[in-house]
């Protein structure tokens, strides 16, 4: 069977861009949001559901807390409905989570560090226990105050060479994103602006009294990729592997439990679900945000960017702000220091709407100033840097 590009396009715009009431209809729309960059989560879900603020957003994560931040695919930072939670976290976070240990391990007892570690595993089981210890006491608590509290918290890793990169660290980061992989602690509120990356920690229990569900890993990888291709199918068995971070067996392995269909795409041979309806979708104008879910959906992107990869992502493959007309990518937009969001169509079409998009978030951000983590070519030149 032979899916055009045009068919995957109205079937994006139909799944990913309808109109959503809630900020949790807007996740389960597109599965997870990225949340590397924590502005990136506001603007996903706001240029979706045109009816809703910034207080509603914040109030979903950090109120309501059916959204949930954590460590799980390409050990990459994602917002997941907190139902959903157990499930990526057994068929993808664990992994990270397991990586993450053994490197730690590795490097402790490698050193140097300081002070000196003479047991890693007397070492590592001391931080944890005091870490958890610590954040139960305070409630919540940034790494800065938990590295206070926790002095193991601030062994550090010292240089081995003169490179200038190569300086001492401590292992406060390594060690609390480790914790949280492994489904201990949870990252809050950050302090500050809602643009901050100053998250706090809480402990897994005010969000799951009996911790984190135990799925089996294996079930949880096949449930996460039926759920993704639901969303993002048709696809290749590239795009299913890149964006769970899976390696190729794992990969088969969750695919072979599921009802597919083998199709050909633009880009090669292709799968989707049995079942998979192809809704019709009238035009759509969207101003999606750097690392948005949509744009960050699959390995291979020509059916929806086009040429237009070189201004548009930085050289580690991370997209800036994006202008998406009728399902694929026509421009890209940015954010003045003012807090005006300045536009560029490599394409003229549908020049007033996008122009109403942008004139609309710029009243949404009222002034804010917002900044990829990873500036591309195109966002730095709007923004006049």
């Amino acid at each position: 069977m032979k899916i055009t590009d045009e068919q995957r396009r109205a079937r994006l715009v139909a799944r990913h861009f309808a109109s959503a009431p809630t900020v949790e209809d807007v996740v389960s729309s597109v599965l997870a949001l990225h949340a590397t960059d924590p502005a990136s989560v506001y603007l996903s879900v706001l240029a979706r559901a045109r009816s809703l603020t910034i207080e509603d957003v914040r109030a979903a994560m950090y109120t309501r807390r059916s959204l949930v931040r954590l460590m799980a695919m390409r050990r990459t930072m994602f917002v997941i409905a907190h139902d959903d939670v157990p499930t990526v976290h057994a068929a993808a976070s664990l992994g990270v989570a397991r990586t993450m240990r053994t490197r730690l391990l590795k490097q402790v007892a490698a050193g140097p560090t300081e002070p000196v570690v003479d047991d890693v595993d007397a070492w590592v089981a001391a931080v944890e226990r005091d870490t958890e210890a610590a954040l139960r006491a305070a409630g919540t608590a940034t790494g800065a105050e938990l590295s206070n509290a926790v002095p193991l918290l601030k062994t550090a890793f010292l240089p081995t060479t003169d490179k200038v990169y190569d300086v001492k660290r401590y292992v406060t980061s390594e060690v609390l994103t480790m914790m949280a992989a492994e489904g201990r602690l949870v990252r809050v509120e950050p302090r500050g602006a809602w643009t901050s990356r100053r998250h706090a920690w809480a402990p897994v229990e005010h969000w799951w009294p009996e911790g984190i569900p135990i799925l089996d890993e294996a079930e949880a990888r096949r449930d996460l990729v039926r759920r993704w291709l639901e969303v993002f199918g048709p696809a290749t068995f590239d795009d299913v592997q890149w964006w769970t971070g899976w390696n190729k067996t794992q990969t088969r392995a969750a695919l072979a439990g599921l009802d597919l269909v083998e199709v050909e795409l633009s880009v090669g041979e292709g799968m989707m679900l049995a079942g998979t309806v192809f809704d019709s979708s009238g035009p759509s104008v969207m101003l999606l945000p750097a690392l948005d879910p949509t744009a960050m959906g699959w390995k291979h992107r020509n059916w929806y960017l086009g040429d237009y990869k070189k201004p548009l992502f930085d050289t580690f493959g991370n997209i800036g702000p994006s202008i998406w007309v009728d399902g694929r990518i026509v421009g890209g937009w940015a954010v003045s220091p003012s807090g005006e969001v300045v536009t560029e169509l490599f394409e003229i079409v549908r020049p007033a709407e996008v122009a109403a998009e942008a004139g609309r978030l710029t009243d949404v951000l009222d002034g804010s100033a917002v900044v990829p983590s990873f500036p591309t070519p195109l966002e730095k030149k709007l923004r006049g840097r």
